[in-house]
């Protein structure tokens, strides 16, 4: 009889296996469609968007999100280079991952002892913000880097970084250069003048907290130091 037990076991263990296999397979596929849809198509939402506006229908049903798609040429090239600054300098150069970056952020929440660095590409931000959540846990960053590599194989550096422009959270319920542009200065992602690019860039990291704190002592330090950078860096024409 026990040895009934184990063998029918087993084979339950086994069929929930492949069942995970097999699930696990679906979701990547479906990712890699999105991606090749989205060599020419602009994406209408992301998981991002979907779990902020969640959030704010929570307060007001009526809530909406500030978002329009621009194309790659019109948005700013001050913006363009003080969000590669800020972000990636070395953006044109990998293939998805900063090795070098992952390292220091690793030396560095070693020395912390908590995390306070991901030392994440642009790609691995956009993954993120497309398809998964904001945790970080060892199961979040797995998924992260294997839609990265999907994401490199599939675009190119300048449909990448459209995309990203167009879609990362830039305040509360504002997502997208455009967006951001028109919120907090009054003018189109094409005209942002090169200390306004230099100041979202600055932004990025904690959108929302800066959105209603837009003169702290470090985000003018770190738009300073962004200004004084943005013309080493070339992003994609």
């Amino acid at each position: 009889m026990a040895t009934k037990r184990r063998s029918l076991w087993r084979r339950l263990l086994g069929r929930l296996v492949l069942l995970a296999l097999a699930m696990a397979l679906t979701w990547h596929a479906w990712v890699y469609a999105q991606l090749w849809w989205w060599q020419s198509h602009a994406p209408t939402s992301t998981a991002f968007m979907s779990a902020r506006l969640d959030a704010l229908q929570a307060d007001n049903p009526k809530a909406t999100l500030k978002h329009t798609w621009v194309p790659y040429a019109r948005i700013s090239t001050s913006l363009k280079r003080a969000v590669m600054v800020a972000e990636d300098s070395g953006f044109m150069q990998h293939e998805g991952f900063d090795w070098d970056g992952i390292e220091a952020a690793w030396q560095k929440n070693l020395k912390k002892g908590r995390i306070v660095a991901g030392g994440s590409t642009i790609s691995q931000q956009l993954s993120k913000n497309l398809f998964l959540s904001g945790s970080r846990s060892p199961l979040r960053k797995g998924e992260e880097a294997i839609i990265t590599l999907m994401l490199e194989q599939r675009l190119d550096k300048r449909r990448i970084f459209e995309i990203y422009l167009n879609v990362i959270e830039w305040g509360n319920g504002v997502f997208g250069a455009e967006a951001a542009a028109r919120h907090y200065f009054g003018v189109s992602a094409a005209n942002l003048s090169p200390q306004q690019a230099a100041k979202l860039a600055a932004m990025i990291p904690n959108p929302r907290y800066y959105d209603t704190h837009r003169n702290t002592r470090y985000l003018n330090r770190r738009t300073a130091t962004i200004s004084k950078r943005m013309n080493q860096v070339r992003p994609p024409k």
